[in-house]
């Protein structure tokens, strides 16, 4: 199979305290159109991650000083990079440390480039998708807290001003469209001010 630009210029993060597998994965993987960036420490690696933030990270699980599991906990934590583990273990107390940190894939040596690519591909596509439900959960807990803060605000006016909800949502949406501002974020305001009078009076 060929692989030639299968990469197309994603960029690659390869930890490993053994040169030899360093300089056999580095040349295959450029060769088949990854960028490639190379640590044999936990230390370098995090370096690495910082100047040139890659897309996924292939790490080795027993390292001196910090081990795989330890270096995947720091790029999950600070850097949000996804990674796969390498080891020449196949060990089950192992792969589970693996999956518990999130781990995209697991691979077992010796590999070659014609095993790896497959992997990298599948893991970065396994990435893409946990990004993209966390961004969606993200946006969902942004319009619940935007829904509350609205319905609530309605509320308050219903009660002050003795409005039907329609009534009372119109007379936010024109406050907020008059200063030209967003209706949660006046509605946001308006929850803040009558909770702070609570807490004043109470």
């Amino acid at each position: 199979m060929n692989h030639k630009n299968q990469g197309s210029s994603r960029s690659i993060l390869i930890v490993d305290d053994d040169r030899l597998i360093l300089a056999t994965l580095l040349q295959g993987l450029q060769q088949a159109g990854y960028v490639v960036f190379q640590a044999s420490s936990g230390k370098e690696a995090l370096q690495l991650a910082m100047t040139h933030a890659p897309d996924l990270a292939i790490l080795e699980v027993r390292m001196p000083h910090m081990s795989g599991i330890e270096l995947a906990q720091r790029l999950k934590q600070d850097f949000q990079i996804p990674f796969l583990f390498l080891s020449a273990y196949g060990d089950s107390d192992i792969v589970r440390q693996a999956v518990e940190q999130g781990a995209v894939g697991y691979l077992v040596k010796p590999v070659d480039t014609l095993q790896i690519i497959p992997a990298i591909e599948a893991g970065l596509a396994r990435a893409a998708e946990i990004q993209r439900l966390q961004r969606a959960e993200t946006d969902l807990s942004v319009a619940i807290s935007i829904g509350r803060d609205t319905n609530i605000a309605v509320g308050l006016l219903m009660e002050q001003r003795r409005l039907s909800r329609t009534d009372a949502f119109e007379l936010l949406r024109r406050h907020a469209r008059a200063q030209q501002r967003k209706i949660q974020d006046v509605a946001g305001e308006l929850v803040q001010a009558s909770e702070t009078l609570w807490c004043l009076v109470h």
